[in-house]
C-alpha cells in the first residue's frame, strides 16, 4: 500500500505542477479581466438573488430544480472535507501562505464558476427521460463543434474516474476517521450507515438530492460558521498575527508539518491552488452539471447565482477554518514536554481533519464536536452532489440505461471509502481534480467569446431598462 501511495503521490505532483496551476489561475484571471471584473462588482446583486424566490427563475423557465436549489446542490458537493481537512492539509504542507493562494483561486474562480454555469444553461440538452442535462461535456459538444467532441468525451471519462475519489472516497474516509477518533465507532459501521443513507437519497435523482441539499447545506454552513466565529472571538487577540502569517508566508514560507519540512513558495502556491480548487471546484466544471438542471431561461442570471458558490465556500468557510487553525493555542510537539510547544498545524497530527478538530477543541471546550458533526453532514451532502456529477458523466457516454447500476455502485464505494487510508483517498481525489480541470479550462478559453458577448448583452439590456 505504501508503494502505491508513493507512486500516486508522484503522479499527483506531476499533474499539479506549474503548467496546470498556471492554467487554473490564468484562465480565471483572463475571464475576470474579460468580464471587466463583473463577478466582483455584481456580488451584491448575486446575493440578492438568493432571497428572490421564484423571481430567480423568470417566466417560462424550464428545468427540474429552482436556481437557488441548483446552487445548494452545487454547494453540497463543494462544502465538505475540502473546507475542513483540505485547509488543514494545505497549511501543514504548504504553510500559512497556502491560504493566500486559496483566496486567489476563489477571487478569479468566481469568474470561472460564473462562466461554467452560464455555458451549462446555454448549451444544455433534454435527455431520454425528459430531464435537462448539461455541463462541460455538453457545452464542449454543442458550443465548440464536431472537431472538439473528443474533448467532451475526455471530460466525461475523467469525471467518471475522478468522482469516486473526489466526491466519495475522501468524504467517506474523512467522516469515518473522525467518528473513530472521537466516538470510537469502527470504520465499517460508519461506512455502512453512510452507504444506506446515500442510497435512500440518490435513488430519487436530482430532485431528491436538491431537496436534501437545500435543507442541510444552509443549516450546517451557518452552524459551522457560527462555531468558528465563537472560537475566533475567544482567540481574537491572535487574529492579526494569523493574517500576518498568511501574508508573510506568501514570500517567506514557514516550516511545514512537524517543523521539519521547509515549504517552498511553489509548494505554497501548489497546495493553495490544489486544495482551493478541491474546495470550491472552480475550474473543474463539476458545478456546471448541477446548474444545468435549474429552472431558468436566463444563463447570465444563473451564472451570477453560481459564482456565489465560490465566494461562500472559500472566501467564507475556508477562511474561517484557516483562522481557527492559525489562532489555536500551542500544543506540545511530538517529543512531549521536552519537545517544546508548536502551533497545532506543526504538531505532527496525522489526520488533516483531526488538525482542524484539535484546533476547535483546544480553543473551546467541546469544540471538536463542531468539526465532527459538521464534517459528517458536509461530507454526506458532498457524496450526494458528486453522485449526480458522476451519473451525468456516465449518462453522456452510455445513456440513461446505466444510471440505476451506477447509483448502486456509488453506494458500495461509499462503504469501501470509509476503510481506505487517508493518504490514498486524498491523493486519488487530488489526481482526479487535476485531470478534470484541464479539458474544462480549455473549453472555457475556447468559449470565452460566448460568455463575454452574452454578459455584455445582458448589461446593455439592464442599462436600457434603467433609462426607460
Amino acid at each position: 500500500m505504501e508503494s502505491l501511495v508513493e507512486a500516486l503521490g508522484k503522479v499527483d505532483g506531476f499533474i499539479w505542477g506549474p503548467p496546470l496551476v498556471a492554467l487554473l489561475f490564468g484562465t480565471g484571471l483572463y475571464l475576470t479581466i474579460g468580464l471587466k471584473f463583473m463577478p466582483i462588482r455584481r456580488l451584491p446583486y448575486a446575493i440578492s438573488l438568493l432571497f428572490s424566490g421564484k423571481k430567480a427563475s423568470g417566466k417560462g423557465s424550464e428545468g427540474e430544480i429552482s436556481p437557488v436549489a441548483a446552487l445548494f446542490t452545487a454547494l453540497s458537493a463543494t462544502i465538505g472535507t475540502g473546507n475542513i481537512a483540505g485547509v488543514a492539509t494545505a497549511i501543514t504542507i504548504g504553510g500559512p501562505g497556502a491560504v493566500f493562494w486559496m483566496w486567489m483561486t476563489a477571487v478569479v474562480g468566481m469568474a470561472t464558476k460564473y462562466s461554467e454555469a452560464l455555458l451549462a444553461v446555454r448549451f444544455r440538452e433534454v435527455d431520454a427521460r425528459g430531464q435537462h442535462v448539461g455541463g462541460p461535456m455538453y457545452y464542449i459538444k454543442n458550443g465548440m463543434g464536431k472537431n472538439w467532441v473528443w474533448l467532451a468525451w475526455a471530460f466525461a471519462i475523467l469525471t467518471a474516474i475522478a468522482a469516486p475519489g473526489t466526491g466519495n472516497l475522501v468524504q467517506a474516509n474523512g467522516v469515518a476517521a473522525l467518528f473513530k477518533d472521537n466516538l470510537h465507532i469502527p470504520l465499517w459501521q460508519s461506512g455502512l450507515v453512510m452507504a444506506v443513507l446515500v442510497f435512500m437519497v440518490i435513488m430519487g435523482g436530482v430532485k431528491s438530492i436538491a431537496r436534501v441539499a437545500s435543507f442541510l447545506v444552509p443549516i450546517m454552513a451557518l452552524f459551522y460558521i457560527g462555531g468558528a466565529l465563537v472560537v475566533l472571538s475567544i482567540n481574537a487577540e491572535f487574529i492579526p498575527a494569523a493574517f500576518g502569517q498568511i501574508f508573510h508566508g506568501v514570500v517567506s514560507p514557514t516550516a511545514a508539518a512537524g517543523g521539519f519540512l521547509g515549504a517552498s513558495v511553489m509548494m505554497a502556491i501548489s497546495q493553495g491552488a490544489n486544495r482551493g480548487s478541491f474546495s470550491n471546484e472552480a475550474g473543474l466544471g463539476s458545478a456546471a452539471i448541477a446548474h444545468a438542471s435549474a429552472k431558468t431561461n436566463d444563463p447570465v442570471r444563473q451564472g451570477s447565482i453560481a459564482m456565489l458558490g465560490t465566494f461562500i465556500d472559500t472566501l467564507v468557510v475556508c477562511t474561517m477554518t484557516a483562522l481557527v487553525i492559525l489562532t489555536a493555542p500551542m500544543m506540545f510537539g511530538a517529543g512531549g514536554v521536552d519537545g517544546g510547544t508548536l502551533p497545532i498545524w506543526q504538531s505532527g497530527i496525522a489526520s488533516a481533519a483531526s488538525v482542524t478538530a484539535k484546533a476547535f477543541g483546544a480553543s473551546m471546550p467541546g469544540g471538536q464536536w463542531i468539526v465532527t458533526f459538521g464534517l459528517a453532514v458536509f461530507a454526506f451532502t458532498t457524496i450526494l452532489g458528486w453522485a449526480l456529477y458522476g451519473e451525468r458523466a456516465m449518462e453522456f457516454m452510455f445513456g440513461v440505461k446505466v444510471i440505476p447500476y451506477y447509483r448502486v455502485a456509488w453506494c458500495i464505494i461509499v462503504y469501501l471509502g470509509a476503510v481506505y487510508t487517508n493518504d490514498l483517498a486524498w491523493t486519488l481525489a487530488s489526481i482526479g481534480n487535476g485531470m478534470m480541470a484541464a479539458p474544462n479550462l480549455i473549453a472555457l478559453l475556447g468559449l470565452s467569446g460566448v460568455v463575454f458577448a452574452m454578459t455584455r448583452k445582458d448589461q446593455e439590456e439592464r442599462t436600457a431598462k434603467k433609462k426607460a
